[in-house]
């Protein structure tokens, strides 16, 4: 028998203007999943994290996962997963894709890495098929691969990872007001306005470009959405007044994380990160709605093996 202990860390997607294509991982936050193969063929997952999950193996996005593995690799094996760290479900924090990351990077690394990077995310998106209904990266490729990703597209995948200028922090909340990955995608519109369409694109080369060029005013102007927050803000009370209190302190930019109800604040420094973070706790408290709160670092670091 042959075991790794894996971390993939949590992960935002979509930064404003980057819907479905755009994600960044954070620091410390993230799954740590201890897996084993043998021989034999099946697949058995325990949870010892504390939160809550489907005790259904099929409902679990490490199954599918596991099977890609399998299935592009042509293997067959015996594979025991432990889950040891759990992001809550539905945080908004990339929870179903950390533990797709880890379990696609940790199949990789208990066959001797036969895949490509790139081929790692192809595993992890199937567990984010799983949990919302489509193939999509924007939380899987920041999760295997670390930092700011670019999806530039699906058919095929081509994953561009952007560089981080400087130390970007970010102020995530996570009010405990579950918002399903699927609920926040089905009250989007089918259909896009050429406005909000010109905005949009003009915000995601904006964006790039600043990221490229150290630019940060310009990394601030360019993360908004014209597609999905007009829609999904209504899951996450008062939120554009917490967004212009956070704004006010220094931050530049606030946005939902992926599909809510986590938001999150991007600065370029440490004391910014934890006044925005300060400014989100209250407003949270003052509703009286519970919540968690981290300051973390933008990490270059995606799924990697860990002691812990």
């Amino acid at each position: 028998m042959k075991t790794v202990r894996v971390f993939a860390p949590a992960s935002i997607a979509n930064l404003g203007c980057g819907f479905d294509i755009m994600g960044l991982a954070l620091d410390e936050v993230g799954d740590v999943l201890e897996m084993s193969v043998s021989e034999g063929d099946g697949l058995t997952i325990k949870n010892e994290s504390g939160v809550p999950l489907p005790e259904d193996i099929e409902q679990n996005v490490i199954t599918p996962v596991v099977r890609k593995f399998l299935e592009m690799t042509g293997n067959r094996a015996q594979v025991d997963v432990v889950i040891k760290r759990k992001i809550y479900p539905g945080s908004g924090i990339g929870s179903s894709s950390a533990s797709s990351a880890a379990a696609a990077f940790g199949m990789n690394e208990l066959f001797g890495c036969p895949l490509s990077e790139e081929d790692v995310v192809v595993c992890a998106m199937e567990g984010e098929n799983l949990a919302s209904g489509g193939y999509h990266a924007d939380n899987a490729a920041p999760a295997v691969m670390g930092g700011i990703v670019l999806i530039r597209g699906y058919e095929p995948l081509d994953l561009i990872k952007l560089p981080v200028p400087g130390d970007f922090y970010c102020a995530v909340i996570h009010p405990k007001l579950v918002v399903s990955t699927k609920e926040a995608r089905s009250i989007l519109p089918k259909k896009v306005d050429m406005h909000a369409a010109i905005a949009q694109w003009g915000n995601v080369g904006g964006l790039v470009a600043g990221l490229y060029s150290g630019n940060i005013g310009l990394v601030g102007r360019s993360m908004r959405d014209s597609i999905a927050e007009p829609y999904r803000k209504s899951f996450i009370p008062g939120f554009d007044e917490l967004r212009e209190k956070v704004l006010e302190s220094g931050s530049l930019a606030m946005n939902i994380a992926g599909s809510g109800p986590s938001v999150f604040a991007l600065a370029n420094r440490y004391e910014k990160a934890q006044r925005a973070g300060a400014i989100m706790e209250k407003h949270f408290s003052d509703l009286d709605i519970p919540y968690e709160c981290y300051v973390v670092k933008v990490s270059n670091r995606g799924a990697r093996l860990t002691a812990y």
